[in-house]
Order: structure tokens, then C-alpha cells, then sequence
């Protein structure tokens, strides 16, 4: 690569393309390193005489820093939804009550919700008893006795 040096509009390219590969592939990866493109078309078009070995480290210095400073960010400020239970099915059963379809055994058993089983773990029980769901173990339901 000897005699190469890529300018300014080199990197708005690339830019662009991270952005529109961010629209394919949701994400927010690829868009924080098109954006960290964009910054080093514009540092390299003020610093035309930057040579491609420093244009491509602060590429990956700032890849790095805006995605790791993105993450910590989202961490800390979580997205607010109406539905905060949606993809988390077995927590939305935590505190309701409903009737073993199997015993619980060695501490595990089966609860009917709708038309699905659930497994169950708890004090051993007999099928038919009354159970509270309290927690949720991944997608096994921990239940007590319901008196």
C-alpha cells in the first residue's frame, strides 16, 4: 500500500455505506462506526496530509470509544416501554395461581397456562394442588403452595 493515501471523501463513502448497512442489519453497531467515519472524513479533509496508518487507528480508536460509549449510555438509560414484560413470558405469570397438571417430583412438575405446559419447580406436590407462581427460572416457573 505504498504511495496510498485515502482522502476525505474516501471515508464519507464509507460512512455512508455503515449507515445504509445499519438500516439492513439493526443494531447500532454499524452505525456508531459510520458516524466514526464521518468525524475522520472531516479530521482528514482539515488534516489532508494525515497518513493512512494514523487515518485508519483513529478510525478504530473512535469506532471503539462511540460504541463502548453508546452501550454504557443505553445501560443507563434503558429505552421505556408501555409492555416491559413482552419477551419475558415467565415473569408475566409471577403471583398468579393455577392448578398442577402433573406432581410435582424431586422437585419438578407441570402447570397448564392456556393451552401450553409449563414446568414447574417447588416442594413436591401432588397433581391437582393449588400453586403461586413466585419467580421465573429462565423458562421453568417457581411455585408454592396457593392456600
Amino acid at each position: 500500500m505504498s504511495g496510498y493515501q485515502p482522502d476525505f471523501w474516501h471515508w464519507w463513502i464509507l460512512a455512508l455505506a455503515l449507515i445504509i448497512a445499519e438500516t439492513f442489519l439493526p443494531g447500532t453497531f454499524f452505525l456508531w462506526m459510520g458516524v466514526s467515519a464521518l468525524v475522520l472524513g472531516v479530521v482528514s479533509w482539515l488534516i489532508p496530509t494525515m497518513g493512512w496508518e494514523m487515518q485508519l487507528m483513529l478510525f478504530a480508536v473512535l469506532s471503539l470509544a462511540s460504541i463502548v460509549g453508546w452501550r454504557l449510555w443505553q445501560r443507563k438509560h434503558p429505552d421505556e416501554t408501555d409492555q416491559p414484560m413482552l419477551n419475558r413470558r415467565g415473569e408475566q405469570y409471577i403471583d398468579r395461581v393455577f392448578t398442577l397438571e402433573t406432581a410435582i417430583e424431586n422437585g419438578y412438575g407441570k402447570v397448564r397456562v392456556a393451552d401450553s405446559l409449563w414446568r414447574v419447580k417447588g416442594a413436591d406436590a401432588a397433581a391437582g394442588t393449588k400453586v403461586r407462581v413466585t419467580a421465573a427460572d429462565g423458562i421453568v416457573l417457581v411455585v408454592e403452595r396457593a392456600d
